[in-house]
């Protein structure tokens, strides 16, 4: 994430006086950590018998640019196989979290987030906006690990840091063509987005690495592990391990698992791709809930565009009967509207609603 993008945070630091919780030594629920039922069920949840489940789809499948197009604008959320991510690197980005979280609290700690930074050890940015603090611990990657992994690991801090390079390397790779499974199932050219560049290949675009850490918890109804919101990105790439936790908002149906498959990765759609689609592709509102006996534990890559760059409704999607519903927006500056307005920032950026409903 360049630095204009970091700026953002730093303008709108989290004030987050919180003293992290050692969920090793903790039997009971605190108080400051039991969400009231209305916090925690403001959606009900599907039942697990109900036919409807997120999307999988086959990246080698023929069809895969109509079964996105279809999965981005129906759920806004799909899970995919055949990525090209080796299982042997996702075995060993899921080894490298479990070694962090699994670390004494006090050395967790030396890695701290500042106020008004982005990387390290905290809790998430989105808490300061809730009266009860989540059952969760996170830590993030902007650029090289180097600097909090030697804080974390004086003497063992090389191999996080090439398992952290690689993933980064890999994930930025299949973000580029997810895009364009995404934005070519709207019939997008790379005439049509001038700043991917000559080749098309999004060289210019950045991501951040978000390492999730969910606990056991002694009562999981009453806690929440992270509370519902949607990204601030371009598409959400997740790695989970095989704990189950992931909730999705289907409308009409309510809380909807996301369930863990051996080899399959999470994709969502973020703000920037609903309002570079003029509102075709919702952006997801999800949610991590937690279990009583089984930590979980996941890894989300945050893909956004250049910092520099205006991101608005592409001219090919607008017309007379379809105007432009969002002003261009950098996602330096998105970032700045969402930590001061959290889920009510893609509303703050509407220019007006859709002449056609079922376009928006």
């Amino acid at each position: 994430m360049p630095s204009r993008v970091s700026n953002s945070f730093r303008t709108h630091p989290a004030h987050l006086l919180y003293k992290q919780l050692d969920f090793n030594s903790v039997k009971e629920l605190p108080d400051s950590h039991a969400w009231t039922s209305l916090d925690h069920h403001e959606y009900p949840s599907s039942d697990s018998s109900s036919i409807e489940s997120v999307p999988v789809i086959d990246l080698n499948d023929p069809n895969a640019l109509r079964l996105v197009g279809h999965a981005c604008k129906t759920w806004g959320v799909f899970q995919v196989t055949n990525h090209g991510i080796r299982t042997s690197l996702l075995d060993d980005i899921e080894s490298a979290g479990r070694s962090l979280f699994s670390l004494p609290v006090q050395q967790k700690l030396k890695a701290s987030r500042s106020p008004d930074g982005v990387s390290g050890y905290g809790v998430a940015r989105i808490s300061s906006f809730f009266p009860k603090h989540m059952w969760s611990e996170g830590f993030t990657i902007v650029g090289s690990p180097l600097e909090h992994a030697r804080q974390l690991w004086p003497q063992d801090y090389d191999k996080f840091c090439k398992v952290i390079e690689e993933y980064e390397k890999e994930m930025k790779q299949l973000a580029g063509r997810l895009m364009w499974l995404m934005l070519g199932s709207l019939n997008i050219t790379k005439e049509d987005v001038k700043w991917a560049g000559p080749k098309g290949d999004f060289k210019g675009a950045s991501g951040v690495l978000q390492l999730n850490s969910y606990p056991a918890c002694p009562d999981p109804d009453r806690a929440m592990g992270l509370a519902a919101h949607t990204d601030s990105t371009l598409l959400t790439i997740l790695h989970q391990n095989n704990t189950s936790g992931l909730q999705v908002l289907r409308e009409g149906t309510g809380w909807v698992t996301v369930p863990p498959l051996p080899g399959t990765l999470v994709v969502n759609v973020g703000d920037l791709l609903h309002i570079l689609s003029n509102g075709l592709y919702p952006s997801v509102l999800h949610r991590a809930v937690v279990n009583r006996t089984r930590h979980r534990l996941s890894i989300a890559y945050l893909y956004g565009p250049p910092a520099s760059v205006q991101i608005s409704p592409l001219s090919k999607l607008v017309d007379p009967s379809h105007p432009p519903l969002y002003r261009p927006v950098t996602w330096s500056e998105y970032l700045g509207t969402k930590a001061k307005h959290f889920n009510k920032a893609l509303s703050s950026v509407r220019l007006c609603a859709p002449l056609n409903r079922s376009y928006a």
